[in-house]
Parts: C-alpha cells; sequence; structure tokens
C-alpha cells in the first residue's frame, strides 16, 4: 500500500495529514476553514486518495500554506520519497492532466510528479485570475500559495489554467482537476 502519515507543529500551525495514494476518495478532513476544507474533500474525492487532514493554527494563511507543506510531504513520502530503490516512484505513470468544467468555470491542470528514478522538480505555473478578494472564508491570495507549497514539497511540477465568473465555481474546478490529475499520475504503470 502506497500510503504516508506526516505531521508538522510550529509555533504558528499543527498540522496532521494521512494519505493513501489507492484509496478510494474517503475523507476526513478538519482545518477550521469550511472552504478549504471542502476544497481538499473534493480533491479527495475525485482523485481516489484516502484523506485525512487536522490542521489548526494562528493564521488562516499559516494553516493553508502548512496543509500544503504537510501535504506534499505526504504525497512524495507515499510515491517512494524520489528514491529509485523504493521502486514506486519508477512505476508510476508520472504524467497527469485534467479539464474540469464547472458551470460557467473551466479548470486545466497538468502535473509531472518526477523523473524515473529522480526527486521530481519543485514548479508551479498558477494562471487564474480572481474577481474578489475573498471566498466564502478564505483568501483567494491563498489558493495560488497552496498550490507553490504543495508543488515545492512535494517536488511536483503543476500547471493550472482556469477561468469563469462564479469564483467558488472557479476553485473547486481547480482542486477537482488537481485530484483527477494526480490520480492519473500516481498509478502504476506494469509495463515499466
Amino acid at each position: 500500500m502506497r500510503a504516508a502519515s506526516v505531521k508538522r507543529k510550529t509555533k504558528e500551525t499543527n498540522v496532521e495529514v494521512e494519505l493513501n495514494l489507492d484509496g478510494v476518495g474517503t475523507n476526513d478532513i478538519s482545518t477550521t476553514i469550511k472552504f478549504f476544507d471542502h476544497m481538499l474533500a473534493t480533491f479527495s474525492r475525485h482523485g481516489f486518495f484516502d484523506l485525512m487532514v487536522k490542521a489548526e493554527g494562528d493564521l488562516r494563511h499559516h494553516v493553508i500554506e502548512d496543509t500544503g507543506i504537510v501535504l506534499g510531504e505526504a504525497f512524495k513520502k507515499a510515491i517512494g520519497g524520489g528514491k529509485v530503490e523504493s521502486g514506486e516512484r519508477e512505476k508510476t505513470v508520472r504524467f497527469g492532466y485534467a479539464i474540469v468544467p464547472m458551470d460557467e468555470s473551466i479548470a486545466r491542470c497538468a502535473v509531472d510528479i518526477g523523473s524515473i528514478g529522480g526527486e521530481g522538480r519543485s514548479y508551479t505555473v498558477f494562471e487564474a485570475d480572481f474577481s474578489k478578494e475573498k471566498v466564502e472564508d478564505i483568501n483567494t491570495e491563498n489558493i495560488p500559495h497552496f498550490f507553490n507549497s504543495f508543488a515545492m514539497h512535494a517536488s511536483f511540477t503543476i500547471h493550472v489554467y482556469a477561468r469563469g465568473e462564479n469564483e467558488h465555481h472557479k476553485i473547486e474546478a481547480i482542486f477537482k482537476a488537481l485530484g483527477i490529475a494526480l490520480d492519473k499520475a500516481t498509478r502504476i504503470e506494469e509495463r515499466r
């Protein structure tokens, strides 16, 4: 089973993540930020990752950033940490992509989880303009920040492009697209 458990405790946050890449999409998410909980749950369901996230902290920005860090570390660990000896990362499909429409919004996401036998490359392209500073209980500037933190600590390359009128729909389409793209990229390719 490709799974990982990662914890991070700082002066600002306390974050715990349990991840099973080969799950069915069950999740238990509690970050004290309702909209972020909803986004992580939809990411889990559409990526078919079993995911438990418990996070709390002094500021929403810190909770979102540190959740991205810990979730990235959990993904890296679950697929073998980039080490050839693990045999897992070198057998993955590696690339994944998804296009997700949600009413008037659409999101595209492409990922590279790392070269065969390598550590991967951390890089993020995030092209989605938000017309509102806040959606529900989250500042929209924290969305690309989460993706940057996640990609950096997972050693993934992630490209996100989204447009639409409704910010909730746009952000939800982005998280769904990430889940679907990572589900494809993390699958085991038996022909390798």
